[in-house]
């Protein structure tokens, strides 16, 4: 898909290399090397609504991609717009005004929903990024405490994995149990067994 700034570019080259035909078209002819006033105004109607195309276009596009305004028809202010001035002689004709003010009214509403959708997915990335970073830190703690282990197991020194505190539950139980009069919880701390033997 083209930005906009290719696009305007692209309209412009296509622009130049008409004219540039059509130039060298009419040189050879023999002709006047200048456009009439109705092939002016054709070329400037086409470019024109090049633009308003891609305009609606670009609208649809982001209409499309916001969730709340999904299965929403986008009004064509343009194509209304001139429409409407065509049909109204004198400025203060109300109902001309009305058309093209809920019209405008539309695009606003598109690009007030994408301005609020953008802000929205921004809080919920940052909200992913600092789970991320969480279970990073998490991870990081884990295999830690797995070399840790791994030294005690090969060195024989349990202590060293016993002073980590690692919280490990029973081997019964691996829920935190009310204690028989309820005023608390306790936890029994499981025993690390290596090849049988209980540490």
């Amino acid at each position: 898909m083209m930005s906009d700034d290719e696009r305007d570019i692209d309209i412009e080259s296509d622009v130049e290399n008409d004219s540039d035909s059509r130039n060298h078209g009419r040189n050879n002819i023999g002709g006047s090397g200048y456009y009439s006033q109705a092939e002016k105004r054709a070329h400037h109607n086409a470019l024109e609504r090049k633009r308003r195309d891609h305009i609606k276009d670009s609208f649809t596009s982001l209409r499309d991609s916001v969730p709340a305004l999904q299965g929403e028809k986008v009004a064509y202010a343009l194509r209304v717009e001139l429409q409407a001035r065509r049909e109204c002689v004198s400025p203060p004709h109300s109902q001309c005004y009305a058309v093209v003010f809920s019209l405008e009214a539309s695009r606003a509403q598109i690009l007030k929903k994408a301005a609020e959708y953008i802000q929205f997915m921004r809080r919920k990335n940052n909200s992913h990024q600092q789970d991320i970073e969480d279970l990073k830190r998490q991870n990081n703690m884990l295999e830690a405490q797995i070399r840790t282990l791994e030294k005690a197991r090969s060195t024989g020194n349990y202590m060293d994995a016993h002073d980590l505190g690692f919280g490990i539950k029973s081997e019964g139980s691996s829920h935190d149990t009310d204690s028989s009069d309820g005023e608390g919880t306790t936890r029994r701390v499981k025993k690390l067994k290596i090849n049988g033997v209980s540490v």
